[in-house]
């Protein structure tokens, strides 16, 4: 059998203490938008202010895999309002995000370390955190898997590695 590495999701009050311990607007923009879209880091990096619909508040991202190799599988993402204003001050000067993947790995990094959070933080943990958040508010897996570019179900559902009180908590929430 093959050792399936889980990355831990962020609690709700680590999310709070890395949300605020960004300083200035490249981390806000950075782990913010991580967090709130479930975008992967080359996706982040790769965002041009064209792949934005201001209108529908969404994204156009180019992402892993797809027909023709690398990056040409597209998909819509939704924003948040808070992601919309954080891309619009972005955008308004530049015409790209304009960070390498290893430049916004070590800010997450750096954020994390200054929020004093123990276990592991990546944008990869980011991505967790979000796929968990979405379903603890009942977006469906289907749904989820969409937002987040999986070709199969089996992978969105490696994001739902639920603790049995969560189960119970749900389960009891849902049919009473």
């Amino acid at each position: 059998m093959a050792y399936v590495f889980v990355r831990e999701p962020l609690s709700r009050e680590e999310t709070d203490r890395l949300v605020n311990a960004c300083r200035g607007f490249r981390e806000k923009l950075v782990v913010w938008t991580l967090l709130d879209t479930g975008l992967r880091v080359s996706e982040l990096c790769g965002l041009r202010r064209e792949d934005v619909q201001w209108q529908e508040g969404r994204l156009v991202v180019w992402g892993k895999g797809g027909p023709f190799g690398k990056r040409s599988k597209r998909r819509i993402v939704p924003m948040t309002d808070k992601v919309k204003k954080l891309l619009e001050m972005h955008f308004i000067t530049n015409d790209r995000i304009g960070l390498s993947a290893r430049r916004a790995q070590r800010i997450v990094k750096r954020v994390a370390d200054r929020a004093m959070i123990t276990k592991p933080v990546s944008p990869h943990v980011l991505r967790h955190t979000f796929a968990v958040n979405c379903v603890q508010r009942g977006i469906s897996t289907a749904s989820l898997k969409k937002i987040l570019g999986h070709d199969r179900l089996e992978t969105t559902e490696i994001y739902l590695n639920l603790s049995p009180e969560q189960a119970i908590q749900e389960f009891r929430e849902k049919m009473h």
